[in-house]
């Protein structure tokens, strides 16, 4: 390929919105456009790149036994209605109308489709277990698209779905794609580790995802280095320590100016934060019995040194989207932004963590600006409409499984695996029959990775200050030959045969064969990041041949132009 002809373009300087350094070299190396929030081109380079970890992953998923198929990206709504996910997955799914005026959606996931092939294909427990899995653009409505190709809209994923008669079945597929999955992120270059996962919109008995770890990730994950447990912080639970037993003390109000924090408060009251009780609220979208969404009020209270879960709330009360609640909607429910209580409060649905009723003689809000009520307790002053594990574990905190401490990292999730079971098969009466002739609901699992999304992570594991710098295994080409004509000597010649015969060996290069100075030439190489770069220059041949140089570092050296192919082959097939 010849630069002079590359449909790209690179770039000296980032663009202003880009936010991290994968972002702003995948742009200026030439190989992402952005179209809108959320929506990028993939230019030859990025297209070619991401055509190398698509191949990895066939490799991995065929030798599980995995088939490729391909299906719709438009999906009839009916078939999600009949699951349930047509209500409970929120405006981040793409809906739509046909001209016949039937529902119809852009996929995020493929569960229900899977499911109906099954349906429709799968009568005997001899056609099982079964494993298929696409390459696919999907769509998800992010509200909050960014960091280049980390947080998208449309994107191509990996998914796959196995189908099974057993549990035991089911965990023979997860335990296959788990170790699949590092084998794909070790050929693509990129650490990662797995964490227990939430379910989220998936359901399912349990969920892994894999992370990679780094400082620009949203997602908190808790590791334990004693007995290794790891979790999202999302689902992560904590040992929590039992406060002493209190006799119950006569409720007070008192003044509190100006203490509308928990940490203001704790000061002015000389009292712990755990003394305390945080009152949080929330604005969910919930599902009645009836499969309507209704709007409700939540307010959370949990101890004032701890922080609360959206996750854990948003599945213990099944909302389809969960909200921090506005100050004018606090304040209809008579309480008081910044002194808030549930004591006195009524109609409004109250959550308490599992450590409130074992509290006793907690400082509340008074529902009174610059007031609070000194011995609060949980039973006598107030009750709640759930009690359960609201919180969020953290940095220190006693591991869930051995009760050592915690630490906590940064992560970008690269891909998750879930062992559905049969939310789906049954929902969609999908069922096998066994050797006794007796009916059974296939039990399934689903397993993802977004490709985009771990092209970026590589590129942010993979770089200098002077660009990108590719692992052999997914770069878009293995060499980068530079041409610099000579002033009494044309290399022309030279260039051909050596791109020729590299050919002729099944190895492709890039040409920079554009009019442009040395210098230009040699900070787009390493910009761009090809692995080996080889340079055709009257200086170079005039010294022996021609210079190689390995863009992960290390000196330049010679090397006779009839030796040149043999050696740029067994230099590449040593990179990783």
């Amino acid at each position: 390929m010849r630069m002079s002809r590359l449909f790209s373009q690179t770039l000296r300087e980032a663009p202003a919105d880009s936010e991290i350094v994968s972002h702003q070299l995948l742009v200026r190396a030439g190989f992402i456009r952005q179209l809108g929030a959320g929506i990028f081109s993939y230019l030859p380079l990025a297209h070619r790149s991401l055509a190398r970890i698509m191949s990895i992953m066939r490799e991995e998923i065929n030798a599980i036994d995995g088939q490729e198929i391909s299906m719709p990206v438009v999906q009839p709504a009916d078939i999600w209605k009949e699951t349930g996910r047509w209500q409970q997955i929120g405006s981040e799914m793409g809906r739509f109308k046909d001209k016949s005026d039937h529902d119809m959606i852009l996929a995020m996931t493929h569960e229900e489709v899977v499911a109906d092939l099954a349906r429709g294909l799968i009568r005997s427990y001899r056609q099982l277990p079964a494993l298929v899995y696409q390459l696919q653009t999907k769509w998800r409505d992010d509200p909050r698209p960014r960091a280049g190709l980390i947080r998208v809209r449309e994107f191509t994923m990996l998914d796959s779905y196995s189908l099974d008669t057993d549990w035991e079945g089911l965990d023979k597929q997860y335990q296959a794609h788990y170790q699949a999955y590092f084998r794909i992120y070790e050929r693509c270059g990129l650490p990662t580790v797995a964490v227990l996962a939430d379910t989220g919109m998936m359901g399912g008995k349990m969920a892994h995802e894999y992370m990679y770890l780094t400082p620009i990730g949203e997602d908190s994950l808790l590791f334990c280095d004693a007995c290794g447990y790891s979790a999202n912080r999302q689902v992560a639970k904590t040992q929590k320590p039992k406060p002493a037993a209190e006799a119950m003390l006569p409720i007070e109000k008192v003044a509190t100016p100006e203490c509308s924090s928990i940490a203001d408060l704790a000061a002015f009251l000389k009292v712990p934060a755990s003394k305390t009780a945080k009152a949080v609220f929330f604005t969910a979208d919930v599902q009645n019995e009836f499969g309507s969404i209704k709007q409700e009020f939540i307010f959370c209270v949990v101890r004032g040194d701890m922080e609360v879960n959206e996750t854990k709330i948003s599945n213990l009360i099944k909302a389809k989207e969960l909200r921090p609640a506005t100050d004018e909607e606090i304040v209809r429910t008579g309480a008081v932004p910044g002194y808030a209580s549930p004591v006195g409060l009524k109609k409004v649905r109250v959550i308490v963590d599992e450590l409130i009723p074992l509290s006793a003689n907690l400082v509340s809000g008074a529902n009174e600006k610059g007031y609070h009520l000194l011995n609060v307790n949980f039973g006598r002053d107030f009750e709640a409409a759930e009690v359960a594990d609201i919180t969020s574990a953290g940095e220190g905190d006693a591991c869930e499984k051995c009760g050592k401490p915690y630490r906590l990292s940064r992560g970008v999730e690269v891909g998750n695996i879930f062992k559905l079971g049969t939310r789906y098969t049954d929902a969609l009466g999908c069922t096998f029959t066994d050797e006794n002739g007796e009916s059974h609901p296939i039990i399934m699992g689903s397993y993802g990775i977004g490709v985009g999304r771990l092209l970026a992570c590589v590129a942010e594991e993979h770089h200098d200050e002077k660009g990108l710098i590719w692992p052999a295994s997914i770069a878009p080409f293995p060499v980068h030959i530079v041409v610099l004509p000579g002033k009494s000597m044309d290399v022309t010649p030279v260039v051909e045969d050596l791109e020729r015969s590299l050919r002729q060996a099944g190895i492709e290069a890039l040409v920079d064969d554009r009019p442009d100075s040395a210098g230009v030439k040699f900070n787009d190489a390493d910009l761009i990041g090809l692995p080996l770069r080889v340079t055709v220059s009257e200086r170079a041949l005039k010294n022996g041949g021609l210079e190689l140089k390995l863009r992960s570092g290390g000196e330049s050296w010679i090397v006779p132009v009839d030796e040149a192919v043999a050696v740029i082959m067994k230099t590449i097939s040593g990179l990783n």
